[in-house]
């Protein structure tokens, strides 16, 4: 069990897992104190399977932990936030797609989300601090919508401008910005519980 006093940082990927340009993997790379959530073998259009293996990496973290979610690893943390209540110090969602929409070629159709249990995306707050980096041009889902989840979620909308899907297929590789994010998230949030703790 990983035990520390500096929070762990869970990176959530999206359908596709581990690629190793993405900016999460390279992002993981350059961090002290890291998990991933591990691909799935089977199951892979399972949110339910999703969902759990992320709360079985958050379940051998004895540490505060902030997650870094890009693309539809942003579903499974919204998902998971409304069934567990390990406390989380704070999350980046980086480009959320919409869900609810059909998606470009080569990706799952709506009927193969709703089966798998992706469709609604929760709309209610979630009870730890988070960042919304969104793009103005994502093919998987529009800026007014992704805002609109923002507000939803009482997340903080960050406008990155025309960056695609922030993926490799758009350019992204190595987003240090990524880390300027993550840093300014770890610095402004404390784990819910922890300064009354203190106070004690």
């Amino acid at each position: 069990m990983t035990t520390s006093t500096s929070p762990t940082v869970v990176i959530v990927p999206g359908l596709r897992d581990h690629v190793a340009d993405h900016w999460q993997t390279l992002l993981a790379e350059r961090l002290d104190t890291v998990r991933t959530v591990p691909p799935l073998e089977q199951d892979k259009l399972s949110l339910a399977a999703r969902v759990a293996a992320l709360d079985a990496v958050l379940a051998d973290i004895d540490s505060p932990v902030v997650l870094v979610a890009h693309s539809a690893g942003v579903a499974i943390t919204v998902h998971w936030a409304q069934q567990s209540t390990r406390p989380i110090q704070g999350a980046l969602l980086a480009t959320p797609p919409d869900l609810e929409e059909p998606l470009p070629a080569g990706y799952p159709t709506p009927g193969e989300l709703e089966q798998g249990g992706w469709d609604p995306v929760p709309r209610g707050r979630l009870p730890f601090p988070s960042v919304v980096a969104a793009s103005t041009n994502d093919p998987m889902a529009r800026f007014r919508r992704v805002a609109g989840m923002a507000e939803s979620w009482g997340s903080k909308l960050v406008d990155l401008g025309a960056v695609g899907h922030l993926n490799p297929a758009a350019g992204y590789g190595y987003w240090p910005y990524a880390e300027e994010l993550l840093r300014d998230l770890i610095e402004s949030t404390v784990v819910p519980g922890l300064a009354n703790a203190d106070a004690r």
